[in-house]
């Protein structure tokens, strides 16, 4: 169901859709109680903990 994105394809994808940042809608309404949206945030911040060590393996 999840695919890997970036975040500049993210972005790219947020602009063509919005047109611009300013755009963007800032209140989301989300339902924090929905097991997919716990699946979906697991996946980011797996992703994003990779990123770090990845970020912090290439300094050393």
């Amino acid at each position: 169901i999840f695919s890997t994105i970036t975040s500049a394809e993210l972005s790219n994808q947020s602009r063509r859709h919005y047109g611009s940042k300013s755009n963007i809608p800032e209140d989301f309404d989300i339902d924090m109680e929905d097991p997919e949206t716990e699946k979906a945030a697991v996946t980011i911040q797996s992703q994003f903990r990779k990123f770090q060590k990845k970020k912090r393996d290439e300094k050393s």
